[in-house]
């Protein structure tokens, strides 16, 4: 909104830490090219407007805002005499992106001298070329690096989850082979079995029973019960006895299988009444196939099905097939996550999940949600491995806030306080250098604040560290308009860093 229009006086702004050090000329020029306005309580100007102006607080109080979801959020309230927002950036002459990202509003009368975006262009570009073109260097070139550094970092994780894919993808896969190698060579005796059982002198309803018992086994195979080392030895043993006691050759060796298929002496009990002595052992053998070639097209069908479910992880994670914004269940995000990260915990660390199941879906990108987990769970699990490899991570969601919350706890070493304000900042990273680029939570912070509107905060002591993500339950836009989180945006107002000090301005 337009303020009311006051006279400007050079050598009021002269004592502002933003001018003190122009001379008489420049104060002039500014009074005469700029202007002080008054403003009533309310807002001086409003998130996604033109930034057309820069604005330094004479006098009153200021607060600014940034919209999340159907909330405005306070960044900053301040007095302080000098402070400034609104088109910092506009010698870096990008009309296209020069909007205010940001709310700024005053809660009493208050003074600002306002310069025009071009003005202030202009006046820096005429008194501080040198700068201007120092500033474009920096803004730019780390703008470049940072995405250079970006897409390495993608690709670092790539390499890394394509590792452990592969490492995950070739346990099942082996064991399908070989079960399937040893599913012939039994298919094979039992052909060769029964082929013996049919050229025998047994009576037709004798071989009727047998099938009969046959088709049953192969029922309580799939039903077998879950048994205990012990009850499981105990079983075998007694198995072991009844067939020796029963003149069976290498009882030791069938009844392990036998036990695994969920049979006791009870059921060979009726094996041995429907059958005739001099069949017993033919039979047994058979049966014997019978239940391992049962066996092994469970485990075919078990290696089979973790392989697909794996290749669903991938999918899931990457959402290839998948529209970029949609409605979607955070718990699939988070378990396809886990199980792509899976290769990386390692048997000394234990995942706890504590899921809210009634939680709503929300709107997302899930795609980008997925990495922002994967940079959260890899720091977490690398500060464990830092402290013997061992540790819990947990991963809650609830409603918080009136917001969803997703929450990654670690039982790690804790971020040491003096770098806790950092740990968002591009670049910057505790680990050993070619281990990190310091972007994973960077690029997370991007995507859950810019991109979803959203926001992330980490409490941290030793043994207990948490970073908690939250996510408005609606959108605010039908389709909210695309970032790059690999790519920074001219910033054309005043977050919390741009409110200076004159300590910090010194």
């Amino acid at each position: 909104m337009s303020g009311q229009p006051m006279p400007c006086d050079a050598a009021e702004l002269g004592t502002l830490f933003l001018f003190e050090k122009l001379d008489a000329d420049q104060l002039a020029r500014l009074c005469r090219e700029g202007r002080v306005e008054k403003f009533e309580p309310g807002y001086v100007y409003r998130e996604g407007e033109p930034a057309t102006c820069f604005f330094v607080l004479l006098e009153g109080t200021l607060v600014m805002s940034r919209r999340v979801g159907a909330d405005d959020v306070e960044i900053n309230r301040t007095s302080q005499r000098g402070v400034y927002a609104g088109a910092m950036q506009a010698y870096l002459a990008m009309p296209d992106r020069a909007h205010y990202k940001g709310s700024l509003r005053v809660t009493e009368p208050s003074r600002f001298f306002v310069l025009p975006a071009e003005t202030f262009a202009a006046i820096l570009q005429d008194w501080f070329p040198m700068a201007v073109h120092l500033l474009e260097g920096m803004f730019f070139g780390s703008q470049n690096t940072q995405r250079t550094i970006n897409q390495r970092e993608r690709l670092l994780a790539l390499g890394s989850l394509s590792a452990g894919l592969t490492h995950e993808l070739n346990n099942p896969a082996a064991a399908a082979v070989r079960a399937t190698s040893t599913l012939r060579d039994r298919v094979a005796h039992m052909r060769h079995k029964l082929g013996i059982i049919a050229s025998g002198p047994y009576h037709r309803e004798a071989l009727k029973t047998l099938i009969d018992i046959q088709e049953s086994t192969a029922e309580r195979v799939a039903k077998a019960p879950a048994l205990s080392p012990l009850e499981a030895s105990d079983r075998e043993d007694a198995l072991s006895d009844w067939l020796d006691d029963h003149g069976i050759d290498g009882g030791w060796q069938i009844a392990p299988t036998f036990v695994q298929a969920g049979l006791d002496t009870d059921w060979l009990e009726r094996v041995a009444a429907a059958v005739d002595p001099e069949m017993l052992q033919g039979a047994v053998g058979w049966l014997n196939y019978t239940v391992e070639t049962e066996l092994l097209m469970n485990e075919i069908e078990d290696s089979t099905t973790r392989v697909s479910n794996l290749v669903n992880a991938a999918k899931q994670y990457s959402q290839l097939d998948r529209a970029p914004y949609q409605v979607c269940d955070v718990h699939e995000l988070l378990d396809s996550t886990l199980l792509m990260l899976s290769g990386k915990f390692g048997s000394r660390i234990t995942v706890v999940k504590e899921y809210d199941r009634t939680l709503p879906k929300i709107p997302t990108y899930p795609g980008e949600l997925n990495q922002v987990w994967t940079n959260i769970i890899d720091n977490a699990v690398s500060a464990m491995n830092g402290t013997g490899g061992e540790g819990t991570l947990t991963v809650r969601t609830a409603l918080e806030r009136e917001q969803l919350l997703v929450e990654f706890r670690d039982t790690g070493p804790g971020v040491p306080e003096e770098i806790r304000g950092r740990i968002f900042d591009p670049f910057f990273t505790t680990k050993p250098v070619g281990e990190g680029t310091g972007l994973g939570l960077d690029i997370s912070w991007r995507i859950v604040v810019n991109k979803h509107h959203g926001h992330l905060e980490v409490h941290s002591v030793p043994g207990d560290t948490r970073f908690r993500v939250f996510l408005p339950l609606t959108a605010a836009d039908p389709e909210p308009a695309a970032v790059d989180p690999g790519t920074p945006a001219v910033d054309s107002e005043a977050s919390a860093a741009d409110f200076e000090t004159p300590q910090e301005a010194s």
